[in-house]
């Protein structure tokens, strides 16, 4: 089959062991990234595997009608990004293993870097230092202080360990059965949400990004938090209601962020107002991206495109194409 990889930036996917799974296949891997309809349709043209790397390419209708030859596409975790009533239309199948038993520790592990980083102002005493300066500015401790967890899920309560680890009080705020969860491995569990945003020193948003949870986290929310408080985000940037975070940083409560995550992605502009502000630490989404997380994902991805040149697909998240 040809199998089509977009977004590779680094050309690292054929560098995996598990890119084996892959042999007999024609494989094609693009290294930039193109969103363009027209652009996208002419590269696709002959591809009957999509292989997409998360939701770095938007996969909506009017360029699935153009890909005629397009019989699946394979990924892992959410697909937002992807139409799926448009591919059943076409009689495409899309796999994606949610991977919901799996503990992420390269999100986790990039979370408890971006806490560091801002606590300790890791950004600007490097700058600092580099430009012929030297201490810029005086640090927060965390042992002692309050971290508040906002999803209790395979991330959210990995860094919850963290948390512990460092001698932070640890305080949950999720759906009711993921307080309970959280209640029987020795962590509180907030009284409320206004409690939750009013108490935490910092907090660090773990949910997915459904219909349900899209701003879930408000500038009212935001306004709740001390002005030493610190809001990290590593899951995505929906989560929070367009512009309230920069307005709420403005306003100095929380006193400052630390974000992986953009509405827009890849973000180019470098005049963006959350990248203009001072208290905030930033990175282009890297949460997942390390060679270990890679391997775990695409052994995942690559196993739903052998199962489908199999005859058997497996993770179908649009099963009426199978009827069809």
């Amino acid at each position: 089959m040809n199998v089509t990889i977009l977004d590779d930036y680094f050309d690292t996917i054929r560098t995996l062991p598990c890119f084996s799974k892959l042999e007999g296949h024609r494989v094609t891997v693009w290294n930039d990234h193109v969103q363009e309809v027209d652009a996208l349709a002419e590269r696709l043209k002959d591809t009957e595997v999509l292989v997409l790397i998360r939701e770095r390419t938007q996969i909506r209708a009017p360029l699935i009608a153009r890909l005629a030859k397009l019989r699946l596409i394979s990924q892992r975790s959410v697909y937002p990004h992807i139409d799926l009533d448009a591919c059943t239309g076409r009689g495409i199948i899309v796999s994606s293993d949610q991977h919901a038993g799996t503990p992420s520790y390269a999100a986790a592990e990039l979370t408890w870097a971006l806490v560091m980083a801002t606590a300790r102002k890791l950004p600007q005493q490097m700058a600092s230092l580099k430009a012929g300066r030297w201490q810029v500015g005086v640090g927060d401790t965390l042992r002692g202080k309050t971290l508040g967890v906002y999803g209790y899920g395979r991330i959210g309560s990995t860094v919850a360990g963290y948390g512990k680890a460092f001698g932070m009080k640890v305080l949950v705020w999720a759906r009711e059965e993921a307080r309970s969860k959280a209640k029987a491995d020795g962590y509180a569990a907030a009284e409320s949400k206004r409690a939750f945003f009013e108490t935490c020193d910092v907090i660090s948003l773990h949910m997915r990004l459904v219909k349900d949870t899209r701003g879930i986290v408000t500038g009212e929310d935001l306004a709740l938090m001390k002005p030493s408080a610190m809001l990290v985000n590593t899951s995505r940037a929906g989560l929070v209601a367009p512009g309230a975070l920069v307005t709420a940083l403005r306003a100095g409560r929380p006193g400052s962020a630390a974000v992986d995550v953009f509405e827009e992605e890849p973000l180019r502009d470098a005049n963006d107002p959350l990248l203009a502000l001072s208290n905030v630490v930033a990175t282009p989404h890297i949460g997942y991206v390390t060679r270990d997380e890679y391997e775990l994902q695409f052994t995942d991805i690559f196993d739903q495109v052998t199962a489908y040149a199999a005859g058997k697909p497996i993770n179908v998240v649009n099963p009426k194409v199978l009827a069809a």
